[in-house]
């Protein structure tokens, strides 16, 4: 079955109160949502990719540290830099699959309507959390990089490595306030009678 229609088929494929799973999709992305989907499924796999690679550095640095006394030049810094935007690229395609760490037990009761009504503030605030982050880590980056800074041993210009996480952070805005508005419209398709 497709990730991107992750449909409750059966009453024992749902969550509870009949939600699709967590593990999967909304069961309703539209076009917007998939291709939002897709972006972020890209931005994640990309952070896997620079982590495999950056603990394979780390493996290769170690031992020559060790053995030969000749570890990877810069090593850390790379590291530091890379290990950033890694991590700012798993946020969106995480919310977007509902992958947040939720405590569901003062929820688990409540109406559909409710619930999803919670998750719509919720989801809105990961996604104004998401822009701010955004907007000050960009700032960020223009200011180191007026600044000139550059990494002490290789000589890279420091604002790469800050934007780099922007896309990560930009996506989890979208995601934000992509599953608000999903939540809000099943919340309001709840309301009716």
């Amino acid at each position: 079955m497709d990730s991107l229609a992750v449909a409750a088929t059966s009453p024992g494929a749902a969550g509870p109160h009949g939600r699709a799973p967590a593990e999967g999709a909304p069961d309703a992305f539209g076009p917007g949502g998939r291709v939002l989907l897709r972006a972020c499924e890209a931005a994640a796999v990309a952070g896997a990719l620079v982590f495999t690679v950056l603990v394979g550095m780390s493996i290769v640095s170690i031992t020559g540290r060790k053995l030969w006394a000749a570890p990877v030049p810069g090593d850390v810094e790379l590291l530091q830099m890379c290990s950033a935007f890694a991590a700012s690229s798993f946020f969106a395609y995480c919310h977007l699959n509902r992958g947040d760490v939720k405590v569901d037990f003062f929820t688990e009761r409540l109406p559909d309507r409710w619930v999803h009504g919670l998750d719509a503030a919720g989801s809105l605030l990961v996604g104004l959390f998401g822009a701010l982050i955004a907007w000050r880590t960009a700032a960020g980056a223009l200011m180191v990089g007026a600044a000139g800074e550059t990494s002490m041993i290789l000589g890279v210009p420091l604002w790469i490595g800050q934007a780099l996480m922007v896309p990560g952070f930009v996506l989890l805005a979208l995601a934000g306030l992509y599953m608000a508005a999903w939540h809000w419209r099943r919340a309001r398709a709840e309301a009716r009678p």
